[in-house]
């Protein structure tokens, strides 16, 4: 089975100077800001019909990750990839086939607001977040 991609869903930035990078990316670029979630270490962006998150590395999403960016560590937590229709069981098996482990399937924020998620990892061991349609609008009503 092909998975059908929709889009990229957002892009998670991580970094010790969250101020900075909103600054950037919402004066310099033009982004928006969404979503501001301080007990998780979390800001999120609007750009276009995508989020860019920005982790700060020591809030609780950030130290999960390791180092802060650098040479022991990476910028990139992971990209997202949106699927329409999300189909569990049918991705499931098609990446298993492939020998992928498909980590469990909950309800995460993405740039089209709550609904279906899970990881995976590839083969040099980035990982992939694949999103599933919304249940739920975004905060901003996109």
């Amino acid at each position: 089975m092909k998975i059908p991609f929709v889009a990229l869903d957002h892009v998670v930035l991580r970094t010790n100077d969250v101020a900075r990078l909103r600054h950037f990316y919402i004066e310099v670029l033009g982004c928006t800001l969404e979503k501001v979630q301080d007990d998780i270490g979390l800001v999120q962006l609007r750009a276009g019909d995508a989020l860019i998150d920005l982790v700060n590395v020591a809030g609780t999403i950030g130290r999960q990750g390791g180092a802060a960016p650098g040479p022991e560590g990476h910028n990139l937590d992971h990209f997202c990839l949106r699927v329409e229709p999300f189909d569990d069981d049918a991705i499931r098996k098609g990446l298993a086939s492939h020998g992928v482990t498909l980590g469990d399937v909950v309800q995460r924020y993405g740039a089209h607001g709550e609904g279906p998620s899970c990881y995976l990892s590839d083969p040099d061991g980035n990982t992939v977040e694949l999103k599933g349609p919304a249940t739920s609008p975004p905060v901003g009503g996109h």
